[in-house]
């Protein structure tokens, strides 16, 4: 929310997306100051239903690709996969590669070779965004789903923390401690400039209007 809020073109990449996932505490507690009425089973964290996502796919003969994480994180997540989906039709490619220039021309001709009806990306908020903006027209398949650290946390990559943190909203706290270096501006200063800029824009909409 707060790129959205900073950085026009991400504002629209999620106002023009077909589907949007409310995947934070946060969005939950500023949708309910707006008075939407949200509770926590409408969160829908990316992690937590993945393989749910993978059995459909395999259901329904969607292939599947995935473009994220370091060398090895795909391979381990499409073995995971294959575990419990053995005729998913999946193939992948790390994310570590120049977002331009030849090196990006050569991975998009493999997934164009794939042609999968479902390509997640993860490369971290908002490089992921920007590579699928710029791709559009190029990339060959039905749906882009950014996906973040998801593969991280599902192949055991990157600790997520535990359920009881997680399901009360202090996911944050343990990526903090687990990725202090990489993350702590976004929650240290982040969490409380969103705080600020929910509470300014409520407090501006309750004010009457003299026209």
């Amino acid at each position: 929310m707060n790129l959205a809020w900073e950085q026009p073109w991400y504002r629209d990449f999620l106002n023009k997306s077909e589907l949007v996932f409310c995947d934070g505490f946060g969005v939950l507690l500023g949708a309910n100051l707006f008075g939407h009425g949200l509770k926590s089973e409408h969160r829908m964290t990316f992690a937590d239903f993945i393989e749910d996502w993978i059995l459909a796919c395999e259901r329904q003969n969607i292939s599947v690709f995935l473009l994220a994480g370091k060398p090895g994180i795909t391979d381990k997540a499409i073995a995971k996969f294959k575990a419990i989906a053995p005729n998913l039709q999946i193939q992948g490619h790390h994310g570590y590669f120049d977002k331009s220039g030849a090196e990006n021309d050569a991975v998009i001709a493999k997934i164009n070779n794939f042609k999968p009806g479902i390509l997640f990306v993860g490369f971290g908020m908002p490089i992921q965004e920007r590579w699928i903006l710029d791709n559009l027209e190029q990339v060959e398949t039905g749906v882009f789903v950014p996906m973040g650290a998801c593969l991280d946390f599902y192949t055991d990559t990157v600790a997520r923390g535990p359920r009881w943190m997680t399901d009360r909203g202090l996911e944050w706290l343990a990526r903090l401690y687990f990725e202090p270096r990489r993350l702590w501006q976004r929650y240290i200063l982040g969490n409380p400039l969103f705080l600020y800029r929910v509470l300014k824009q409520g407090i501006f909409n309750r004010q009457p209007s003299y026209d």
